[in-house]
C-alpha cells in the first residue's frame, strides 16, 4: 500500500509539472523573429520584379521576331527551330501564376477596403493588368477571374476566361484604377518604380490602358478607338523619366545579363534580320547593342581584345539553322565560325547591371502616331513618330555612356528616315519593334498584331509548326494539363487546338 501511494503520489507530481510547463507553451513555441503578414507594398515589388523578361525571352519572344538567335540544340531548343519546348514555354506561366499574380491578388485583397492604402490598390491593380496582358499575349484563353484565390478561397482548379473577356475587364481595371490614383493620399514609400510618384503611376496605367487599346484593332475598332480616347484624355507618358524600368543591382542581377555572362555566353547571337535591317538604314543604335568577337573560333575566344562595336563589321546570325549545319552560312559570310557573329553586348546592355525597360515613352509615341493614323485621336503622326525614335536612342544612355547617342546622330537619322504617306503602319511598327528590344513579350505581341516589320519565316527543317509561318502563341503546361484538365480542354475547344500555329483572339489575319 506505501508502495502504491508512492507511485500515485509520483503521477500526479508528473501531472501537475506537465500542466505548468503546458502554461505558455504556444508562445514559448512561436518564432519570435518569423514573418506573421507580409506588407502589400512589399508583394507589389516582388511582382513587379518578377515581371522581367529573362531566359525565356531569349528562347521564344525575341527570337521569334527575329532580333536573337542561337544555334544550338538541346534543352534549350525553342523558337530557333520552331519547336514546341514545354518547359521553355512555361516560363511565363509559371513565373507569374506562382509569384506574381499570386502576391498581387493577396495585396489587393489586403488593400481593397483600407482607405489609408487606396494608392497602393490602385497600383497594384494596374501591375496585375499589366500582367495578365502578358500571360494572355502568350496563351490566350487563360484563368483570370478565379486566378490566384487558392490560399484566399481555396480554388485550386480555377476556370479559365475567354481572352475577349480578359482585355475587357482589363481596360475597365485600367480606366478605373489610374482615375482613382490621388496624389493627395497616403504616398507608397516602398515603391521601387516610382518611389510613390502617382502622377507617373496614373501616366503608366493610361499608357498601359492605350496598348490594350491598340490590341483590339482587327477584333473591335469601336472598342480600341473608345479606350485610346480615354488613355488620351486621361494622360499617357510624358517622357523618358516616366518609362516603367527595373534598375539592376550586383545583389539583384539582370535576369537576360545573367544569362549572357553565365554558362550560355557564347550560345546567343543578334539575328541576321535585325543586324542587317539596322545597318541598312545606317541606325546609330546598331553601334550601342552590339558587339562582334572577330576571328573567334570558340566561346573561349570571344574576349575584349577580339571585340569590334563598329556598326559596319556586325554580322547577324541567320535563321534556319543549327551548329550542325551552320558551316556553309559561316563560309559565304567569311567568318572564323559561328562564334564570330555579332552578340547583343554583354558588358553593356545585357551586363549585370542593366536596367530592364518594361513599358516606355517611346512605345507610347509609337502607339500615339499609329493611333493619329487610324483617326482614333489627334495630332501629328509625323511628329510623334519622330518623338518615338529619339526616345528610344536617349533611352539606351540607361546602359552607360558607351551606349549613349549624340543629338547629332539622333538628328541625322530621323531627317534621313522620315514618316511616308502610305507606308504610315508599317513604318511606326517597325519602330515599334526596335524599341521594344529586348522586351520580348511586348515586340512578338504587336508584331502579331500588326504584321510588322516584314520577316522572312524561319526556315528550320525541323518546325512544330504546321498552318502558319511564324509561332503564334505558347502552349499550356504539361503540369496544367495534368492538374486542370477539364477547364483547360474548355480552353482548348473553344480557342483551338494547344498548338504553337493557333491565333488567340486578338491575332486576325
Amino acid at each position: 500500500m506505501k508502495k502504491f501511494n508512492t507511485y500515485l503520489s509520483a503521477s500526479l507530481i508528473a501531472c501537475l509539472s506537465l500542466a505548468s510547463c503546458d502554461k505558455g507553451f504556444d508562445e514559448l513555441n512561436v518564432n519570435p523573429v518569423a514573418l506573421t503578414a507580409v506588407d502589400p507594398g512589399f508583394q507589389l515589388n516582388t511582382a513587379i520584379i518578377n515581371s522581367v523578361p529573362g531566359y525565356g525571352n531569349l528562347s521564344y519572344e525575341t527570337t521569334i521576331v527575329k532580333q536573337m538567335i542561337t544555334p544550338f540544340s538541346g534543352q534549350g531548343s525553342a523558337a530557333n527551330f520552331n519547336q514546341d519546348n514545354r518547359s521553355v514555354a512555361a516560363g511565363n506561366w509559371n513565373t507569374f501564376y506562382q509569384t506574381v499574380i499570386k502576391e498581387l491578388t493577396d495585396a489587393i485583397a489586403k488593400t481593397k477596403d483600407d482607405p489609408n492604402r487606396t494608392n497602393l490598390y490602385n497600383m497594384t491593380r494596374i501591375w496585375r493588368a499589366y500582367s495578365f496582358m502578358i500571360l494572355t499575349d502568350t496563351y490566350g484563353d487563360i484563368p483570370y477571374t478565379q486566378a490566384g484565390k487558392s490560399y484566399l478561397e481555396g480554388v485550386i482548379a480555377p476556370v479559365y476566361d475567354t481572352q475577349e473577356a480578359v482585355y475587357t475587364d482589363i481596360l475597365t481595371e485600367l480606366d478605373a484604377a489610374s482615375a482613382a490614383l490621388d496624389a493627395t493620399k497616403t504616398k507608397v514609400a516602398s515603391d521601387l518604380m516610382y518611389d510613390g510618384d502617382v502622377p507617373k503611376w496614373k501616366r503608366l496605367g493610361y499608357s498601359l490602358m492605350l496598348r490594350a487599346a491598340m490590341r483590339l484593332s482587327k477584333v473591335n475598332p469601336t472598342k480600341a478607338a473608345e479606350y485610346v480616347a480615354k488613355a488620351v484624355a486621361g494622360g499617357v507618358m510624358q517622357s523618358n523619366d516616366d518609362n516603367a524600368v527595373i534598375r539592376h543591382t550586383a545583389s539583384f542581377t539582370n535576369p537576360v545579363g545573367s544569362q549572357l555572362n553565365g554558362g550560355q555566353s557564347a550560345f546567343f547571337y543578334l539575328a541576321e534580320d535585325f543586324v542587317t535591317f539596322l545597318n541598312k538604314t545606317n541606325d546609330p543604335r546598331l553601334a550601342s547593342i552590339a558587339v562582334r568577337y572577330v576571328g573567334a573560333t570558340s566561346g573561349a575566344q570571344q574576349v575584349e581584345s577580339r571585340a569590334n562595336r563598329t556598326p559596319a563589321v556586325q554580322i547577324g546570325a541567320p535563321l534556319g539553322y543549327d551548329n550542325t549545319t551552320i558551316a556553309t552560312a559561316v563560309t559565304a559570310s567569311k567568318l572564323a565560325s559561328l562564334w564570330d557573329y555579332s552578340q547583343l553586348d554583354r558588358t553593356r546592355m545585357a551586363s549585370l547591371i542593366a536596367p530592364s525597360f518594361l513599358v516606355t515613352y517611346a512605345q507610347t509615341q509609337l502607339l500615339l502616331a499609329e493611333a493619329v493614323v487610324r483617326k482614333w485621336t489627334t495630332g501629328d503622326a509625323a511628329v510623334l513618330y519622330t518623338n518615338g525614335i529619339r526616345s528610344h536612342m536617349r533611352q539606351l544612355a540607361s546602359y552607360g555612356t558607351s551606349t549613349a547617342i549624340a543629338d547629332a546622330a539622333i538628328t541625322t537619322y530621323v531627317t534621313a528616315n522620315p514618316l511616308t504617306a502610305g507606308k504610315e503602319l508599317e513604318q511606326i511598327n517597325t519602330q515599334y519593334w526596335i524599341a521594344s528590344f529586348l522586351i520580348g513579350p511586348e515586340a512578338w505581341a504587336n508584331f502579331r498584331r500588326s504584321g510588322y516589320p516584314v520577316l522572312t519565316p524561319n526556315p528550320y527543317p525541323g518546325s512544330d509548326l504546321k498552318t502558319e509561318p511564324f509561332i503564334r502563341r505558347l502552349t499550356y503546361t504539361d503540369a496544367e494539363l495534368n492538374v486542370n484538365k477539364t477547364n483547360v480542354q474548355q480552353a482548348i475547344s473553344r480557342q483551338g487546338p494547344n498548338l504553337l500555329d493557333t491565333r488567340i483572339w486578338w491575332d486576325k489575319k
